[in-house]
């Protein structure tokens, strides 16, 4: 596994491997979630690069760019256990060279809930992708459907700058009691992370109803946050229910509508969602 830090040296690296690539980007702090993407890259390429790579354009004034949990050499060993080829860990001054003010605007949709919550979250990501797509030149790139949202905004902006590849969507990987895996579940103590539990419980609560015949989103996220509102360590940011493609908010439930969740657990943040049926 070949481990590099500057974009000539990934760049030589990259132009060396043959076949189909698979990329996994991630900002480290690797769990079974991100194994999941690299796993799957694994079987569709004949090769897998991954990133690590804390983006700070992401972060807004106040979150947790500082403290967001990094441990490299961990991670490079999970990588290199799952048979990873090139792994590539920029410093943010590799990545943004001095004076480089040029961001990528996914447009109104990066607005909506996470953005409407977090103003230039997704100006930010879609700036790093975009920048990681033209270094790694990927046949393929992975991202978890935990963040509904990412990955939405990155397939169209794939689509809409025809980077020549395709943008894949993992499901999410989930512990025993339903709560979805992220770096930040870190930040929990234990009885934060028994009361995130409430996140799974609220969304197959939405599932349930939609699948009874309840299809009044309304009456559905009124129901999602009753549940968050009676647990006393989680404070609701938004419960919506949303099409899978634009992510508007829509009034009645179609197959495939997304319920969308963002709460807080004590002093951190957590995001989920699950897709309903009817």
């Amino acid at each position: 596994m070949q481990v590099l830090s500057t974009i000539p040296d990934f760049r030589a690296a990259r132009a060396s491997t043959l076949g189909a690539l698979g990329l996994v980007p991630t900002m480290g702090y690797l769990h079974r979630g991100h194994m999941a993407l690299v796993e799957r890259a694994a079987a569709e390429n004949d090769a897998v690069a991954a990133s690590i790579f804390v983006n700070p354009t992401q972060f807004g004034q106040g979150e947790d760019f500082a403290s967001y949990p990094r441990d490299l050499d961990r991670d490079l060993i999970m990588l290199e256990s799952a048979g990873v080829s090139l792994v590539f860990t920029p410093a943010p001054e590799e990545m943004y060279h001095p004076g480089s003010d040029t961001r990528v605007d996914p447009g109104p949709i990066a607005n909506l809930h996470e953005g409407a919550s977090r103003p230039g979250h997704f100006i930010g990501v879609a700036t790093v992708v975009s920048k990681l797509f033209h270094i790694v030149r990927p046949d393929r790139a992975y991202f978890g459907q935990k963040d509904a949202q990412q990955l939405v905004i990155i397939k169209r902006m794939a689509r809409d700058q025809d980077f020549d590849l395709e943008v894949v969507g993992v499901p999410t990987v989930r512990e025993p009691d339903g709560l979805a895996i992220s770096s930040r579940n870190v930040y929990l103590n234990p009885h934060e992370r028994r009361a995130a539990t409430v996140l799974w419980k609220a969304l197959t609560a939405a599932q349930s109803l939609s699948r009874a015949g309840t299809l009044s989103c309304p009456d559905i996220t009124s129901e999602m946050a009753r549940i968050i509102y009676a647990e006393p360590l989680a404070r609701l940011d938004y419960a919506t229910i949303a099409h899978p493609d634009t992510l508007q908010a829509l009034p009645t439930v179609q197959n495939g509508s997304l319920a969308l969740l963002a709460v807080q657990i004590g002093s951190t943040r957590l995001i989920d969602n699950l897709p309903l049926s009817i």
